[in-house]
């Protein structure tokens, strides 16, 4: 079972690390996956993401201050949540408190460093595994053993690496919009599904092959995202400028100049991210 690590920046990179080497240890049947040590210097990085994105079981995005506005955990997390059966995808706060958090981001599970959120991390990992899982009273016995050893090498992280911008709380305000928001989103899907018990055979037939085109787009869009991301890094590479890349960008995806100006940030993001002196 592959579990996909998201990260970006130095906090979310090492705490990612972390749970990529303390999860083997833990559950020795799961594959975790992170950028910084699965893809060999010299190879694609968006095409290799992409290819392990595609067999992944479970995700876990490390989220800091620094990052969870990040275009390329927003990225990932949509490919994550899009691609994943089952929504298995969870987020690691390592510096952050719930209500920090924003839509689309906010709605998935959260860890916390806690006791008690690692174990319940360890368990919804454990059931991914259906036939192999373990017994949890085994479980917890590992988890009761290795767990120390995590909250010691997380607090050093904490420690030595103190984040890079100033925190700044969330507005009262702002918080009490998005519950409304959320709330009102939620009750637009209830009427939808209210108003879909009253449609003919024919109808319901119609609106599920909608669903499933709006659904194919969405999925087909995420992947040709990826797929310019990785072509505009070979221009990146190649010394090319911008508007000879946007210019390239647009004539092959049909791109509008943001979109192409988005792609090509994105790629230099991580291609800083994952240059040698930062690996």
């Amino acid at each position: 079972m592959k579990v996909f690590m998201s990260w970006s920046g130095l906090r979310s990179k090492l705490t990612a690390e972390l749970l990529h080497d303390w999860i083997k240890c833990v559950i020795q049947a799961a594959q975790p996956w992170i950028s910084s040590k699965g893809i060999e210097r010299g190879a694609l990085w968006f095409s290799e993401i992409n290819n392990e994105l595609k067999d992944t079981a479970v995700g876990v995005i490390c989220l800091t201050q620094e990052n969870k506005n990040a275009p390329w955990i927003l990225f990932e997390a949509g490919a994550l949540a899009k691609g994943l059966a089952n929504s298995r995808v969870c987020t690691f706060l390592v510096d952050l408190e719930t209500a920090d958090l924003q839509p689309p981001l906010s709605q998935f599970n959260h860890t916390f460093a806690t006791y008690e959120s690692m174990w319940s991390l360890v368990a919804t990992l454990n059931n991914a595994l259906s036939a192999n899982s373990l017994e949890l009273s085994v479980l917890k016995r590992v988890f009761d053993t290795y767990w120390p050893q995590f909250k010691t090498e997380f607090d050093k992280i904490i420690d030595e690496n103190p984040p890079v911008t100033v925190i700044q709380p969330r507005d009262d305000k702002e918080i009490l919009n998005e519950i409304l928001d959320t709330t009102r989103s939620m009750l637009g899907r209830v009427r939808k599904l209210e108003a879909r018990e009253s449609l003919t055979i024919d109808q319901a037939d119609n609106a599920r092959k909608n669903d499933f085109i709006a659904h194919s787009v969405s999925v087909l869009e995420q992947g040709l995202y990826f797929d310019a991301a990785n072509t505009a890094l070979t221009f990146l590479q190649g010394g090319m400028t911008v508007n000879g890349m946007v210019i390239r960008l647009m004539k092959k995806y049909a791109f509008d100049e943001a979109r192409a100006l988005y792609v090509i940030e994105l790629a230099k993001n991580r291609l800083n991210e994952n240059s040698p002196e930062a690996l």
